[in-house]
């Protein structure tokens, strides 16, 4: 496909980041582009194990915790709408409300009504973005669970915490919004630079090392993100 076709398609916005970052080279700024979707593609596998991995992990403690198999259900009456969760904001007068939690079972629970589908645990769990599992890291969320969600961690290093994880989290997640917006993700301003993909893949790395390091090797066959950088940083 000739290079005013796929400008065309692309948008001339979109494209022409690439094309300014290789100098005005059409065919390297294509390749470019088509290096980023296969980094965007190489991260899906383990993107999929990380989220799987956390939020089932989370699920049976936060089970244990509240003696409860249904909590994220029954807890929308429960530390979801603590009273801590709401405050008065000094600059507006406005009260705000933290029902983030809540309002996301909520919204699971209404798309299987409306689509005639029973509501299990199960269900409700599996529709849960990754911002649900990753909020409870925040500490308006810890503090109400007394910091159980730390537990799904039993290989922390020492001097690690909540921030550390939390931290993690929220750029995969970030990322994770941004593969999914199929976003740029091979710049540094307009300047071609792998540093942000690499950062985020050790941050996975980190993540499923701190929950099992048997984890990596499981996941190793499915791991092409290095190979592809690697491949892109040579375009």
């Amino acid at each position: 496909m000739k290079f005013q076709q796929v400008r065309l398609y692309l948008s001339a916005p979109r494209i022409d980041r690439y094309l300014i970052a290789t100098g005005n080279k059409q065919t390297k700024a294509v390749r470019l582009y088509k290096a980023n979707l296969k980094i965007a593609q190489a991260f899906h596998p383990l993107l999929g194990v990380l989220e799987v991995t956390l939020r089932n992990r989370l699920n049976t403690i936060l089970s244990a915790h509240f003696t409860d198999p249904d909590w994220i259900i029954n807890q929308k009456t429960g530390f979801m709408v603590d009273a801590s969760l709401t405050h008065i904001d000094r600059r507006t007068g406005r009260r705000i409300v933290n029902d983030f939690l809540k309002s996301s079972v909520e919204k699971s629970e209404r798309r299987f009504r409306r689509l005639r589908i029973p509501i299990t645990t199960g269900k409700i769990i599996a529709d849960q973005v990754l911002g649900f599992w990753t909020d409870l890291f925040e500490v308006h969320h810890y503090r109400l669970l007394l910091g159980r969600p730390i537990q799904v961690f039993g290989n922390l290093p020492s001097g690690h915490g909540r921030r550390e994880v939390c931290d993690r989290l929220n750029t995969i997640r970030q990322f994770r919004n941004r593969v999914n917006h199929n976003e740029p993700l091979c710049f540094n301003v307009n300047v071609i630079d792998f540093t942000y993909v690499e950062d985020v893949y050790q941050a996975i790395i980190d993540i499923l090392t701190w929950i099992d390091p048997e984890l990596i090797n499981w996941i190793k066959n499915l791991d092409s993100v290095q190979n592809k950088i690697a491949n892109a940083k040579t375009i």
